[in-house]
């Protein structure tokens, strides 16, 4: 069934499967006649897309309709659910719709099901940015694609520079193979250092501030994560995920637990070798720091998502936390 959804927050790498999704379905010489792209400010852009899919492509390849940034997964009015129930079983074979979205499907709305039945649903998630073992195997894997050769260090080293940012590592990417010219030597840590920039901090390198109660280097920190324009959910979003990672090895350590895979596996982290570096990590806060560092970051996410969180917030709160990591 030529029916598609995609959603996540890597609109990057979405971009670049509905790139792929147009090649494949149209035919270059008739893409004005038989590629529609509706927009969400669009009125009953669904309805309307609808219509669209159900007409014949004209001259050769096929016809796609894409409907951007959908809420229809989110929230379906009873006359488009109506729409969608009668056309979504008879769209013709030669006519493709595309449907994207940002936000997750709410599993229990019945466009949702509809759609689960009759659509290929394809999830497009950013990676924590934690989790560094899976951000190195993202950029092996792009290195693959744009036929880039890396050492492991350099790998480490660009997976450190760009983090989850599919966009910014692609660009980074391309800027190495430019450099390589084709030359089957590997590009090492050394090229990478002086071509890629790294955006001079990291949100991991703020919670590790903060782990150490530096409060001047936190704020540092922070203030050079905001010109850089990182938005300050993802930044508390990082900051919880780590300080959760670092929460559980504590807690395992405290209970007796050495082996590294079982502590690995309470902590939800992909690579047990990890488990010895994040025990030194925790090794000078005790359970009770951890424990209180989570309910501070929780509120601060609570009052960013409301709407009430600026950056003197963010600020407040990192001072705070630097304050409970440095009791004793």
């Amino acid at each position: 069934m030529p029916i598609y959804f995609y959603w996540g927050e890597d609109d990057f790498a979405m971009e670049r499967a509905v790139a792929t999704l147009r090649d494949r379905v149209l035919d270059s010489m008739w893409t004005s006649f038989n590629y529609t792209v509706f927009l969400p400010d669009q009125s009953d852009a669904v309805i309307a897309a609808l219509n669209q899919v159900m007409t014949p492509p004209f001259g050769a390849g096929g016809r796609l309709v894409w409907v951007v940034n959908t809420n229809i997964c989110q929230q379906c009015p009873e006359n488009v659910l109506t729409e969608l129930t009668r056309t979504l079983p008879v769209i013709p074979d030669n006519s493709h719709l595309l449907l994207t979205s940002p936000n997750k499907p709410d599993e229990r709305l019945k466009s949702t099901k509809l759609f689960k039945q009759y659509a290929d649903f394809r999830e497009f998630p950013l990676i924590p940015p934690w989790k560094t073992e899976l951000i190195i195997q993202a950029v092996n894997q792009a290195a693959q694609t744009v036929g880039v050769k890396l050492t492991a260090k350099a790998a480490e080293v660009l997976a450190e520079a760009v983090g989850n940012d599919t966009r910014l590592l692609y660009n980074e990417m391309e800027k190495l193979r430019l450099y390589a010219g084709g030359s089957n030597q590997p590009v090492d840590m050394d090229t990478v250092t002086l071509l890629v920039r790294n955006t001079t901090q990291n949100s991991l390198q703020l919670a590790a501030a903060i782990r150490t109660g530096d409060t001047v280097k936190a704020l540092t920190v922070v203030a050079d994560l905001v010109n850089a324009a990182e938005p300050e959910l993802r930044i508390i979003a990082t900051l919880v995920g780590q300080f959760r990672t670092w929460l559980w090895v504590k807690l395992m350590m405290e209970s007796g637990e050495r082996n590294p895979q079982a502590i690995a596996k309470a902590a939800e982290v992909g690579n047990p070798n990890r488990i010895y570096f994040l025990q030194k990590e925790v090794q000078s806060l005790s359970l009770r720091q951890l424990i209180s560092c989570l309910p501070l970051l929780l509120e601060l996410e609570f009052m960013f998502k409301r709407g009430s969180g600026d950056i003197t917030v963010l600020q407040t709160k990192v001072i705070e936390l630097c304050q409970v990591c440095q009791r004793h």
